[in-house]
């Protein structure tokens, strides 16, 4: 049966070497970098992320207009194995009247069974030409959680990965010790053997 000591690190001990306290500072430096660090990076990136997104959402909602306009021809039917029970979009051909040029025409995205005659709403940019709708604020936040998300489980593998790496610094280290420590007391063991 095997017991564990927990802190023999930190204790005075003989076994104790200089790596086995390298290493247990290490590991406490790694550890508050992982729970404190990873989650500060993460919203940190994640601010960042909101600005640039956002920046980009008022830009699009000034670039952009949405006009009424009356489809030209039939959407395709909806497929029978649509997932999550949304409807695809199609691009189509929709008609819509401007006041300086009159009528035109541009393709649109629509939902899947529109038909020919039916109203719908288009965004446009300053030409005129069909785009799509800007960001949402649910896409802006999505947006910005996900890259903190990611730089979060970046940094934590980070850290992770030096974490593994210490170990077997330290473990080589270690092992390199106990044989110059066993290269002196050695050659006692074997006279009083003999």
């Amino acid at each position: 049966m095997r017991t564990r000591v927990r802190g023999w690190r930190w204790r005075r001990n003989p076994l104790r070497r200089r790596s086995d306290v390298v290493e247990a500072w290490t590991a406490l430096v790694l550890a508050v970098l992982l729970c404190v660090g990873a989650p500060l990076a993460g919203t940190a990136v994640a601010w960042w992320a909101y600005g640039n997104a956002h920046a980009a959402q008022v830009t699009q909602r000034a670039q952009r207009h949405q006009v009424p306009a009356v489809l030209v021809e039939d959407a395709p039917a909806a497929a029978p194995s649509t997932q999550n029970g949304t409807q695809p979009l199609y691009r189509v051909k929709v008609r819509w009247t401007d006041p300086e040029k009159g009528t035109r025409t541009t393709l649109a995205q629509v939902p899947a069974g529109s038909r020919r005659g039916e109203r719908t709403e288009v965004w446009l940019d300053a030409r005129g030409n069909g785009v799509t709708p800007p960001a949402s604020d649910a896409a802006v936040w999505q947006r910005s959680l996900t890259a903190g998300v990611w730089a979060a489980g970046g940094v934590a593998g980070t850290v992770l990965l030096a974490r593994a790496v210490i170990r077997r610094v330290a473990e080589r280290h270690r092992m390199a010790e106990w044989e110059a420590e066993w290269a002196r007391t050695g050659p006692e063991w074997r006279r009083r053997t003999a």
